[in-house]
């Protein structure tokens, strides 16, 4: 399991739009708004598309 830290995720609405992108990419996945943080239950790759798919939302996300 990956944790990224999402620190611009602001809002329930920014959970919606990366809860609705990662199911998208048919990933295993848990989004945590008091935390700022997604978790990825998957591989590298898995952790990649995440990572990617953050991006691509306006998102700057950090391993952590």
């Amino acid at each position: 399991m990956f944790t990224i830290s999402v620190p611009d995720m602001m809002c329930e609405n920014c959970v919606k739009r990366i809860t609705n992108a990662l199911n998208e990419a048919e990933l295993k996945f848990g989004v945590e708004l008091a935390t700022k943080t997604v978790t990825i239950d998957g591989c590298q790759h898995c952790l990649k598309t995440a990572m990617e798919e953050l991006e691509d939302l306006g998102f700057t996300p950090e391993i952590q």
